[in-house]
């Protein structure tokens, strides 16, 4: 069964720190936190550690920081993993979407682009409620054009009855794992259908299954 890390949220954060709508503001202390590793990133390339933060505000608990670095991520600051001060990134720009400058033949020669046309909007993305990221491991959706360490976006599914047939999923069956597939009802019963034919489909009770989100989009670092 193809398995997944539930942790791999950072690409999402970066994609959304692209299209950072947040216009709170920064309260003394955050604000003081927040250019001093502004000024560390500069200086130094990479973020700093939760100790070098604690130091340069003067504190003796990690605590204060932590809820600081919170509050910026919040407000659309920073992007960062809780726990993992190395994954901290700062968001300095606002954009409103991606240039499409036109396209690209994957079959004979077309005109190339000259200018942009258009702006491809990623912002309902990252409006999502409680939309996350995972990573792929496995080849069992290569024929969907999703492959082994893929970056899938996804949107939690409320109710598993509203699901509709050919929607790509990611599943997770209790002590056996989490997979994505393609979801099929049939007579009541659930199939979780691979994009490669060397998967057998999974058959399984509905209430055998969590459905943990329905596939948004794809990001493929090259």
């Amino acid at each position: 069964m193809q398995k997944f890390n539930l942790k791999g949220t950072n690409v999402l954060e970066y994609i959304c720190s692209l299209v950072n709508y947040s216009d709170e503001k920064l309260t003394e202390a955050q604000n003081e936190l927040y250019e001093w590793i502004r000024d560390y990133v500069r200086d130094f390339q990479h973020s700093p550690s939760i100790r070098q933060m604690m130091s340069a505000m003067g504190l003796k608990s990690p605590a204060p920081i932590q809820s600081r670095l919170k509050h910026l991520q919040d407000k659309g600051f920073i992007s960062w993993q809780e726990g993992k001060a190395r994954t901290l990134k700062l968001v300095d720009e606002i954009i409103d979407g991606i240039p499409i400058k036109g396209s690209v033949a994957a079959g004979g020669l077309i005109e190339t682009f000259t200018d942009v046309q258009e702006n491809l909007d990623i912002t309902d993305v990252c409006k999502k409620k409680d939309v996350f990221a995972l990573t792929v491991n496995g080849d069992s959706m290569i024929d969907a054009c999703i492959a082994d360490g893929d970056m899938v976006l996804m949107e939690p599914i409320r109710d598993s009855y509203s699901i509709k047939n050919g929607t790509i999923v990611s599943a997770m069956v209790p002590g056996s794992g989490s997979t994505l597939k393609y979801f099929f009802k049939r007579g009541g019963k659930c199939f979780l259908e691979a994009a490669n034919p060397a998967y057998d489909p999974i058959e399984l009770n509905l209430d055998e299954v969590i459905f943990q989100g329905k596939l948004l989009a794809v990001w493929r670092k090259i």
